[in-house]
């Protein structure tokens, strides 16, 4: 299984910060926000990732990650999205890498406080489809929203101005190979964008989407509100981590 990070985009909702920067190179606590994902992926254990970008700052990419080492990588590739047609646009660049295997979709700005190891393993056993990871949120107009019915899902919703519930789709998404002849029959939306909640509804048609509850919390970063608080998370969980290793040392202190 595959790894994809689409980090494209102009991020005009953080302007002026992205009219000298690519959304995915600002900083998330004391890391530029695009390692966020590319660490969750090496987490789960994969070691073949794509890093999908775009815009005027793409050779930063390469300038700041290089090979991938400093993650474990032996190598990181990249390719890059003219324009900005949409999320399942700049997946479909993805195709000749994912080469007819299974591939793992995030999104450059989403980050997680665990890891998606579970749900992984769990998709590498399921024999064909899509799975998506969901989140119950306060705010879910801000995403796609699926409605539940025991213990599947009936419906998957983008941006609805009234959702069906408070189940927004995390920027994680399981796909087969199948994806890509999905994608080359989508229609833009209103936005003029190709959709990837048109791509998980295609899926959802066909009996072939299945998904799972995150664990901890989860943020994007693309607005200035989502990207304040993606900071604080990231900085609280650094502060706790800090104490859980500093306590062990000063129990030994004191035993001396």
């Amino acid at each position: 299984m595959k790894g994809v990070i689409l980090a494209g985009g102009l991020g005009k909702r953080l302007y002026p910060l992205t009219r000298v920067s690519n959304k995915h190179l600002l900083p998330v606590y004391n890391k530029p926000m695009v390692y966020y994902p590319i660490q969750t992926l090496v987490d789960a254990g994969l070691a073949e990732i794509l890093i999908v970008t775009g815009g005027n700052h793409a050779g930063e990419f390469l300038r700041l990650l290089g090979s991938g080492k400093e993650f474990g990588l032996k190598h990181i590739n990249y390719t890059y999205q003219d324009g900005e047609g949409g999320i399942a646009d700049a997946l479909k660049l993805a195709e000749h890498f994912a080469d007819n295997d299974k591939i793992v979709v995030i999104l450059g700005d989403n980050i997680i406080e665990k890891d998606i190891k579970k749900p992984i393993e769990e998709f590498r056993k399921q024999p064909k489809g899509a799975k998506i990871i969901l989140k119950k949120v306060e705010d879910p107009e801000r995403f796609g929203v699926a409605e539940l019915k025991g213990n599947r899902i009936i419906s998957i919703e983008e941006k609805p101005k009234k959702p069906k519930s408070n189940y927004a789709v995390t920027g994680i998404y399981m796909y087969d190979s199948k994806v890509f002849e999905i994608i080359k029959t989508l229609k833009p939306s209103r936005r003029g964008e190709l959709e990837i909640t048109d791509v998980n509804n295609a899926y959802l048609k066909k009996r072939e989407l299945t998904y799972s509850m995150l664990d901890g919390w989860w943020t994007d970063s693309g607005t200035f509100d989502s990207l304040l608080r993606a900071n604080m998370l990231v900085a609280k969980q650094a502060v706790i981590a800090s104490e859980c290793e500093a306590k062990p040392k000063q129990e030994r202190s004191n035993l001396k």
